[in-house]
């Protein structure tokens, strides 16, 4: 599904009939000026200097990788608090915990992130040992301005059988990253982020990306 924010009646959608959610237009101006501001302050690592990342995401560029603050991280998690994401969340039985884990990125040219799944289990953020599950991701889009040549869609793939029992991928979704839009889709889905094309000059492809999770006991 997608649809303007305003006019989108969270309380009517549902992930187990729709997996794919597009939000346009979610932030205003004010609010995409105050995290492109925080985005200016932090310290940021590139995938290079990340090893475990960098060996699952070989030749993917050199994407950068940041901490969003606290203050930020509770102003974006107020926004997250859908009841779309909710009930989806609390239809899993016997949870523990729930958390959203989120990171600023910037892309620039040359940058992509190749096909997976988000179907590991290492982010747990308890001390206990609870596996953390991821049941929805998350993307959103900051920059000021997008054109159409300069790449970054995300792609979305459905995966089938053929006629000779081989499994093959189909482009369900191609979502632009469209500046202020939001974007949900249920884990595990297999999906990429296309190459920033050169076209793009200096422009950087600016985002918040992560997951909403559950945890349960082992």
């Amino acid at each position: 599904m997608r649809v303007r924010f305003q006019e989108f009646a969270s309380r009517k959608f549902a992930f187990h009939k729709d997996p794919v959610l597009v939000l346009d237009e979610f932030w205003s101006p004010q609010e995409m000026t105050y995290f492109q501001e925080a985005m200016n302050r932090s310290r940021w690592k590139a995938l290079a200097d990340m090893p475990e990342t960098s060996r699952s995401f070989p030749n993917c560029g050199n994407w950068l990788k940041a901490e969003i603050g606290e203050l930020e991280r509770r102003v974006f998690l107020d926004r997250m608090a859908l009841p779309c994401i909710m009930d989806y969340i609390e239809s899993f039985p016997n949870i523990k915990q729930r958390h959203v884990t989120s990171s600023y990125y910037t892309y620039v040219a040359g940058d992509c992130l190749s096909l997976h799944a988000d179907t590991d289990t290492r982010y747990s953020s308890d001390p206990r040992g609870l596996e953390a599950e991821k049941r929805l991701a998350l993307v959103t889009y900051l920059h000021g301005d997008w054109h159409p040549d300069w790449g970054g869609e995300l792609i979305i793939y459905e995966a089938r059988q053929d006629r000779e029992d081989k499994q093959v991928f189909e482009v369900s979704h191609c979502i632009p990253p469209q500046p202020g839009a939001l974007v949900f889709f249920t884990v595990p889905r297999l999906h990429r982020v296309c190459r920033v094309d050169p076209l793009a000059g200096d422009h950087k492809r600016l985002s918040i990306a992560g997951w909403v999770m559950t945890e349960h006991e082992t």
